[in-house]
């Protein structure tokens, strides 16, 4: 049986649970009105920071489509050609400039495929040309990686009026130095056609005997030849220009060359050396009109030198470029006249014209090339630089070195 106090108890403990229930209840309900409180403040400020992004971020569109607006603009404006191209080499992309070069229709193909369809080497380095005749354009070509994206910027530089404005150049400096040589070519004619008439005019007389009438016809024909020879060296100055270009090896030229100076260099009895290194490139130009100016140079070295001196001629490959260095062990070349080598009629021999040298500079000029006197202790050396192309392939022959003594 229950005590009584215990069941009067009973109640008074389910009151004070329920009163604790109800306080619990009401701790966790401003718990949460606090916690509810908090969140709609963090909401709110959240609201601001994304408000503010959103218009951070549609200003940097605004100014970003601005800028991409006016990159199309330059782009359409820009006289260059602009191609770009993905990490395939294929065109995505191209400007007015490049469509007016390539055709319209020329965006998704491969690059590689376009350019070797369309392009034709020049005889300067990084120019190419379009067309023939009067319809040529040439263009200086650039590319850019895109680290990025993967891909290339292909800049093409319409330099068709600045190469027209160059060759105008090069003839009008040719013209008026032809202006300033009058008076010295009048006076380069007159000598040689003064002695050939004095031997002519002896032909008539009389009392000469038959050895001595030969003589002096074989001296008027050797004037007359001279007159011929400063004649064709003042056209071949004048023009400035090579004939007919072709792509050809420098082994070629250098054994062409070899040829013609190996009896040269046995009849003056002077030792010369060819050392050919130039394996892997090719050359575009006037075959003929280069050998013709390198045999120059080398008639020049073997004139400087005595019976037993030494010519040296070489040729090697360097960066996109092609070195023949002409070098003799003669007397050397006076310092006082170095200056003036190229220059027109000037010669420090009797019976020289004076147009060989400067013949030289202008047919290396006109294939993009330079000729210089290098500095050397003894005797005198030439070089030409002409520009090249390098051949993948690699060379089919060996360096060439041999003597003539």
């Amino acid at each position: 049986m229950i005590p009584q106090s215990a069941t009067s108890a009973l109640p008074l403990t389910q009151a004070e649970n329920l009163a604790e229930a109800f306080r619990i209840f009401n701790q966790a309900s401003a718990e949460l009105t606090d916690a509810y409180s908090g969140l709609q403040n963090q909401v709110a400020h959240l609201t601001e920071e994304l408000a503010e992004a959103n218009g951070e971020l549609r200003r940097q569109y605004q100014e970003k489509a601005r800028l991409s607006e006016r990159l199309a603009l330059l782009l359409n404006a820009l006289p260059a050609g602009v191609v770009v191209l993905d990490h395939d080499g294929q065109v995505e992309q191209c400007n007015p400039a490049a469509q007016a070069a390539f055709g319209p229709q020329f965006e998704g193909r491969a690059w590689s495929e376009i350019f070797a369809e369309r392009m034709t080497q020049t005889e300067t380095t990084s120019e190419w040309s379009t067309g023939s005749g009067t319809h040529e354009k040439r263009f200086a070509v650039a590319e850019t990686e895109l680290d990025s994206a993967g891909g290339r910027i292909v800049l093409l530089h319409d330099v068709t009026a600045a190469h027209a404005m160059k060759r105008q150049a090069e003839r009008h400096e040719r013209l008026a130095a032809m202006g300033e040589m009058a008076a010295a070519l009048a006076h380069q004619l007159r000598t040689p056609l003064a002695a050939a008439l004095l031997y002519t005019g002896n032909l008539t007389r009389p009392d000469l005997g038959v050895e001595e009438r030969a003589q002096l016809a074989d001296k008027a024909i050797a004037r007359l030849k001279h007159l011929e020879r400063l004649i064709k060296d003042m056209l071949i100055f004048a023009r400035g220009e090579v004939a007919g270009r072709e792509w050809f090896e420098p082994y070629a030229l250098v054994a062409e060359v070899a040829q013609v100076v190996e009896p040269l260099a046995r009849d003056r009895m002077v030792t010369f050396v060819v050392e050919d290194a130039s394996a892997g490139a090719r050359i575009h130009g006037d075959r003929k009109a280069l050998a013709g100016s390198l045999i120059n140079l080398l008639e020049n070295a073997l004139q400087a030198c005595e019976a037993g001196g030494r010519v040296e001629f070489s040729a090697a490959v360097g960066d996109n470029q092609v070195s023949f260095a002409v070098r003799d062990d003669g007397r050397g070349i006076d310092p006082q006249v170095r200056q003036r080598l190229f220059e027109p009629f000037f010669t420090t021999r009797a019976s020289g014209t004076g147009l060989g040298l400067a013949i030289v500079r202008g047919v290396v000029c006109a294939h993009g090339g330079t000729v210089e006197l290098a500095p050397t202790p003894s005797g005198s050396e030439f070089v030409v630089n002409l520009p090249c192309q390098r051949q993948g392939g690699g060379a089919a022959y060996l360096p060439v070195s041999r003597s003539v003594a």
